[in-house]
């Protein structure tokens, strides 16, 4: 049976035309999914009661399973999920001054090794379906009941080895008759798939880019990335350069600061030396440490004096307010910890 969550409204008008309705039927139908999220096909008052029941029988509309449920000091929360085939996959609810945004995950584990991150420990088993990532934020609000005004997808998984699906996800989360979310609030992160960067480019989504570089030269990168053996930091640099060039919008560059690794003024002078003349924003990101990894959290000194070296250089760069330290907050952390158990 199909979930109704994978469904654009678009896909949703074609499939009532395909069962001799009008399409506006779709429009009702997304109302109450999006606007009112009832959790029921019964409870779409509207709608008659023979095509509630072709609605049931063609379609599944059915929440997660919450597995565990963390909340940490600073209002950060993280869900872990259980699917219809049992596999687990992660959420993380992180609440600002600007509104709650949630991190969304797009794959059953990932494939691309980056040597810092929990996420990789578990290799990717499939891609989740539009509709399991739409089922995220779904879930999340009927724990909260709160607004969700920002999604970043850079949860587990690479979101670009999964393009079909994720492009279809920000349709459905853009839509004015669903959720609404602007596509100005919501950023794709790629940890570097050159191809599809250009691919993206040519969508026309005003939606955002984030590019995880981490490192500001090959040999760092080749270090903690086995990606950038596939896309060499030239050719992604590159990418980001023909990106803002054809889309006139900003890049962010995600920039994880790994204590004795990539975090010294040397690379910072390099990092602006790289990102020279590029309309990019650089978001330096406190590590949070993994037990099984060897990698840890760069000094409060050091991250500063990464930060002053970067506005020094006039470069565009915050550093991110800490946000979960207290619990299994880096990406793939409380799956792998289930799953070890």
């Amino acid at each position: 049976m199909r979930n109704i969550y994978d469904l654009t409204l678009k896909e949703l008008g074609e499939y009532f035309v395909s069962i001799g309705l009008k399409p506006f039927r779709a429009i009702q139908v997304y109302e109450w999914l999006y606007r009112k999220h009832v959790r029921s096909f019964d409870e779409m008052t509207n709608i008659k009661k023979e095509l509630i029941n072709k609605l049931k029988t063609d379609f599944e509309l059915k929440l997660f399973e919450v597995v565990d449920h963390q909340k940490s000091v600073d209002g950060t929360e993280k869900f872990l999920f259980r699917l219809s085939d049992g596999n687990l996959i992660e959420s993380v609810l992180m609440r600002h001054y600007y509104g709650t945004s949630i991190c969304v995950t797009s794959q059953v584990g990932c494939n691309m090794g980056c040597a810092f991150c929990a996420s990789g420990m578990k290799k990717k088993l499939r891609n989740l379906t539009t509709g399991e990532m739409v089922l995220q934020l779904e879930s999340v609000y009927e724990s909260i009941k709160e607004k969700i005004s920002h999604i970043v997808v850079m949860g587990i998984g690479e979101p670009f080895d999964n393009y079909d699906n994720v492009i279809n996800f920000l349709k459905v989360v853009n839509e004015p008759h669903g959720l609404e979310i602007g596509a100005r609030h919501i950023s794709i992160s790629t940890c570097g798939l050159v191809p599809k960067i250009y691919d993206y480019a040519k969508e026309n989504l005003q939606s955002n880019l984030a590019i995880s570089l981490h490192a500001p030269n090959q040999e760092i990168r080749n270090l903690i990335m086995p990606v950038n053996q596939a896309y060499p930091l030239n050719e992604l640099v590159k990418a980001i350069e023909d990106y803002i060039k054809m889309t006139n919008r900003r890049v962010t560059i995600e920039y994880i600061l790994l204590d004795g690794i990539n975090d010294t003024l040397k690379c910072a002078n390099e990092l602006a030396d790289l990102l020279h003349g590029l309309n990019v924003y650089i978001n330096l990101i406190p590590y949070n440490e993994v037990k099984e990894k060897p990698f840890k959290r760069s000094t409060k000194e050091n991250m500063r004096k990464f930060y002053d070296q970067l506005k020094k250089r006039s470069m565009n760069v915050t550093l991110r307010l800490e946000q979960g330290h207290d619990i299994d907050a880096a990406c793939g952390q409380l799956r792998s910890k289930h799953m070890n158990k």
